[in-house]
Order: C-alpha cells, then sequence, then structure tokens
C-alpha cells in the first residue's frame, strides 16, 4: 500500500473525503516526523512505537577497493511493533 492508497482507506473507512483524509494523513505523519526531529517518540498503543535510534561513529570498508573509511556518528528512524500489530500479522 502506498500514500495514496492509505488515502483512499482512510477516506473510504471514516467516512470522509479525500482531501480531508490526505490532509488528516499528512497531519499524522508531520507529527510523527516532527516528534522524531526533536528527539522524541510517538507511541501508538497496539500499534507499536516510533524512536530515533543513534548510531555510534564507526569504521566501515569500501567493497570496489577495500579501503576503510570513517563513517560519521548519526541518528536513525526506528520502529518497534506493537502486541497488537505482532499479533495481526501471524
Amino acid at each position: 500500500m502506498n500514500k495514496a492508497e492509505l488515502i483512499d482507506h482512510v477516506a473510504a473507512n471514516a467516512d470522509l473525503s479525500k482531501v480531508a483524509a490526505g490532509a488528516a494523513v499528512e497531519a499524522v505523519l508531520s507529527g510523527v516526523t516532527g516528534a522524531l526531529s526533536n528527539g522524541g517518540s510517538v507511541s501508538l498503543v497496539g500499534f507499536g512505537t516510533f524512536s530515533v535510534a543513534d548510531r555510534a561513529a564507526r569504521t566501515a570498508r569500501n567493497p570496489r577497493t577495500g579501503e576503510a573509511i570513517q563513517v560519521a556518528a548519526s541518528k536513525a528512524p526506528k520502529f518497534k511493533a506493537g502486541k497488537a500489530l505482532k499479533d495481526a500479522v501471524k
């Protein structure tokens, strides 16, 4: 399912127009993005938790030349599925 299909699904199940459903989906995504960019997390009970993981600096190798390169420390988004989501997928 892509973003357009998600908007169609929300519109059909919530009895909203596609424009209103698109605005709702955008609001949710921007809320999650904003919370993560501020270093916070978003917990949706039964669905899962979005958080930010710190990645330490490390030495990697260029697969073509074998040369060692330094990879800087960074932050990455992380998702941990909740129990209800895990059970639904089984």
